[in-house]
């Protein structure tokens, strides 16, 4: 099943997205994505909610958002593709390189993502990002998928200039609106365990830039719930953003890095396209 969190007269809902359009679920099903990690969908409660779903009559005009719009921990894993790696100024690590964003650097699916007055570094990174709907600490890697409510798309967009200022990465990866997001959510169900073997790509003005298999991932979704959760209480709603491959613009002679106009899409196998255009940040007005 697609879900989906997108503007609606005016207010935030969440609804289905199938090959036949949107239906938006009644206000009662919450107005984001998470509240129906809550739900679930083999539920009586969720059954209720889907049979007073109503089609949207314009779906191609909608606003979509972050699919989970305020996750309550979104973790970032960097380096889990060894070709990535390679052309990266690091080592491979022996663990998982994790990060933090945060809800204020998110953007939906159409939404620009804003290259910042500051820098001129603005970079693509398309990952899959991982729903979590049952919550935990020290989860076992044999049962950490079925904690896994279903799998997105996500495109870290990250400030170079800014990642490398310090040893931490948060700055240069928490630009406001810099993380693409959506557009939909596919349950676990549909999709292969772990999400193994999708294809991801992801490319700017319509060429390729990267290309790989989410099996190429060092850390698979089952071991990073498992080796974050020794040390996180994973809760519903949390979003993990598992990685991405080689191919990235600073890495690039010479650099493709992201402009004003550009567009950037990133595919996932089974889930979608996501698609951002890239708009300069807008200087402030004197007062």
């Amino acid at each position: 099943m697609k879900l989906a969190t997108f503007l609606l007269d005016g207010r935030a809902r969440v609804g289905v997205v199938s090959a036949d359009g949107v239906l938006a679920l009644p206000e009662a099903a919450g107005n984001d994505v998470c509240a129906l990690v809550a739900v679930g969908t083999d539920s009586e409660r969720w059954r209720a909610l889907y049979a007073q779903a109503t089609p949207v009559a314009d779906a191609d005009s909608l606003t979509w958002l972050p699919p989970v719009g305020r996750p309550p921990k979104i973790l970032c894993v960097g380096l889990n593709y060894a070709d990535h790696t390679k052309e990266s100024p690091y080592e491979q690590p022996d663990y998982p390189t994790l990060f933090l964003r945060v809800a204020t650097s998110l953007v939906g699916h159409n939404g620009a993502i804003v290259r910042p007055l500051v820098s001129d570094s603005l970079d693509y990174e398309g990952e899959l990002a991982v729903i979590i709907g049952k919550g935990g600490r020290h989860i076992a890697r044999e049962e950490a998928l079925g904690h896994v409510f279903g799998y997105s798309i996500f495109n870290d967009g990250s400030v170079r200039e800014y990642q490398f200022k310090s040893p931490q990465w948060t700055v240069g990866k928490n630009f406001d609106a810099t993380g693409g997001f959506g557009p939909f959510v596919v349950t676990a169900d549909e999709l292969p365990p772990g999400a193994a073997g999708l294809q991801l790509e992801t490319r700017l003005n319509g060429q390729m830039v990267q290309s790989a298999s989410t099996s190429d991932m060092l850390y698979d979704v089952a071991s990073l719930i498992a080796i974050i959760s020794e040390a996180i209480t994973l809760e519903p709603g949390d979003v993990i953003v598992a990685g991405t491959p080689s191919g990235i613009g600073w890495a690039r002679k010479p650099q493709l890095l992201m402009r004003h106009g550009d567009v950037c899409e990133v595919s996932i196998e089974g889930i979608g396209t996501l698609s951002n255009p890239i708009f300069d940040e807008s200087a402030p007005q004197a007062r």
